[in-house]
């Protein structure tokens, strides 16, 4: 099919040559031979008059007007395929589709159970891909890599639909036979003396960004870790304190030697929300889905609610 006399197959491949600013890795992207996409490349500098791909020294690079090209190319592509791959209607029990989800271990520590529970439930025979946090989320959703985000509001797009999942406060946690933990509670003064075990996310404004403009002064940060569910078995066996999301700590305190201290100062809330892509809002998959994560959100409350907190 052609438009403005290019061929729109072209489109695909320019997309995956951007990406990968590779022929040979474009070309294994899309089952292609190198040969074919080498001559696609010709045929879209032919028609665009320009480089589109140039190499500096061992890597290729996108010139200007490929850069220019790059987000528009992505989505026109994913509105094309939201358009045509929507299906009237979704059975969860008939289909085997596959799910991506970008999440952060720390949802998946407290709301995987009751996610993959209801989906058993259901007999639904999907299939769910969890991919790790990563710099600039959106970009993922954006391209279509990824069907929904699950992460905090304040780092969702403006530009796609957003539903906020659940709320969660904070919690200090440190080991069960430490000072702190005998002493039973936590004064600022002790807080910001103490060592600290903290989780550094992928790019976004950290806590400690956040600590230091709110009071002004540092912690004293002693083991950084890359995932948010190991950050408490991390203060066993110390003296250090973790500031973690509460229902998290609670869960790691029922297999884990922990006591845990209401932080020494106020801390916002922190809103976990969902979202997808503006051109995918009315597939009937991504309702399903939307609908069970919500679910899956309540249960988890209901499970927290019926639990006593561990004591201190």
């Amino acid at each position: 099919m052609h438009f403005n006399k290019l061929d729109l197959n072209l489109l695909v491949a320019l997309d995956a040559l951007l990406t990968e600013l590779s022929i040979s890795r474009a070309a294994e992207r899309l089952h292609m031979s190198q040969p074919a996409m080498s001559n696609a490349l010709a045929r879209l500098r032919s028609y665009f008059d320009d480089p589109l791909l140039v190499q500096v020294g061992r890597r290729m690079e996108a010139t200007p007007r490929a850069e220019a090209l790059r987000d528009a190319v992505r989505d026109v592509l994913v509105r094309v395929d939201a358009t045509i791959t929507a299906q009237p209607r979704f059975d969860p029990a008939q289909s085997d589709r596959e799910f991506n989800l970008l999440v952060s271990d720390f949802t998946l520590s407290v709301i995987g159970t009751q996610l993959l529970s209801l989906a058993a439930r259901q007999s639904a025979t999907v299939r769910f891909r969890f991919h790790s946090q990563v710099d600039n989320p959106q970009r993922a959703l954006e391209r279509g890599e990824v069907d929904m985000l699950v992460i905090p509001s304040g780092y969702c797009s403006p530009d796609h639909p957003t539903d906020t999942l659940f709320e969660e406060s904070f919690s200090c946690i440190v080991w069960r036979e430490s000072r702190l933990a005998r002493q039973g509670h936590l004064s600022f003064d002790e807080y910001t003396a103490a060592g600290h075990v903290v989780m550094q996310p992928p790019g976004g404004v950290t806590f400690e960004s956040w600590f230091m403009q709110r009071y002004g002064v540092s912690r004293r940060v002693e083991v950084t870790s890359f995932s948010f569910a190991t950050a408490p078995s991390l203060v066993v066996g110390t003296q250090r304190i973790a500031t973690v999301h509460t229902r998290l700590a609670r869960l790691a305190a029922t297999y884990l030697p922990l006591t845990l201290l209401e932080p020494p100062m106020p801390m916002p809330r922190m809103q976990q929300a969902i979202q997808w892509h503006k051109y995918r809002t009315q597939d009937p998959g991504l309702v399903w889905l939307r609908q069970l994560l919500h679910d899956a959100a309540a249960a988890m409350d209901s499970a927290w609610a019926s639990s006593e907190p561990p004591a201190p």
